[in-house]
């Protein structure tokens, strides 16, 4: 039975960051975090096989430093979701760049106690998935996540949002343990992984198919 930890991590240690232990196929137990110590502790208590973080994890190749305002500003990853058309920040954005700082700090940490860590993101797994992003409705979402088969917290009302987000995260790295997560990126510059496209919605497999296959102009036109 897999324990997969999901972070929907925010960029300040001030700001909550979801929590979500996933053990095995869909049961969920949620929790708000918030300073750093608090998210290592409460995932380490965890024991999670893997954990699975909303944040960007590494750099662009060739960019020495987020202080340093200057290109290049995406990863083979960020450009690989642009091409699946799902919409993201460009991680050197603003207040992007805080929550890169510390997605870089805590893999660290965590990397260095022995756990796996590897980078996801919610917004397009909704996508993928047909389930609707949080800024559609945090109450519809967790219905939605209830109707897939989630069970344990996911079931009871009054969830924030950035619980929620954790759990997608959390059942990608479940994915990614049972060989079904589609990688995106360079392993040696920084991978996002979501669902393979075997377990995409069929409205993104067609939505997918038309942006990699133009009308013909006439039809466009008409």
């Amino acid at each position: 039975m897999w324990r997969c930890v999901g972070l929907d991590l925010a960029g300040s240690p001030r700001r909550t960051t979801g929590g979500c232990l996933l053990r095995g196929p869909w049961r969920t137990t949620t929790r708000a975090l918030g300073s750093d110590d608090e998210v290592l502790a409460w995932t380490m208590e965890q024991r999670p096989d893997i954990v699975s973080i909303d944040a960007p994890l590494s750099l662009p190749r060739g960019r020495a430093s987020l202080d340093i305002p200057s290109p290049p500003h995406f990863r083979a990853c960020d450009l690989e979701l642009r091409r699946l058309g799902i919409p993201f920040f460009p991680i050197t954005l603003g207040p992007m760049r805080m929550l890169t700082a510390r997605g870089i700090r805590l893999k660290a940490a965590l990397g260095s106690k022995g756990l796996r860590v590897v980078e996801s993101y919610p917004g397009g797994v909704q996508d993928m998935m047909g389930w609707g992003r949080k800024n559609r409705g945090v109450e519809r979402l967790r219905r939605t996540l209830v109707s897939r088969g989630f069970r344990g917290d996911v079931e009871r009302k009054g969830l924030t949002h950035d619980e929620l987000d954790a759990v997608a995260c959390a059942w990608v790295g479940r994915l990614c343990l049972e060989g079904c997560a589609l990688r995106l990126g360079d392993p040696s510059e920084g991978e996002i992984l979501l669902p393979s496209l075997d377990v995409a919605s069929p409205q993104f497999r067609r939505r997918l198919r038309a942006r990699e296959t133009p009308a013909p102009r006439d039809a466009r036109s008409a």
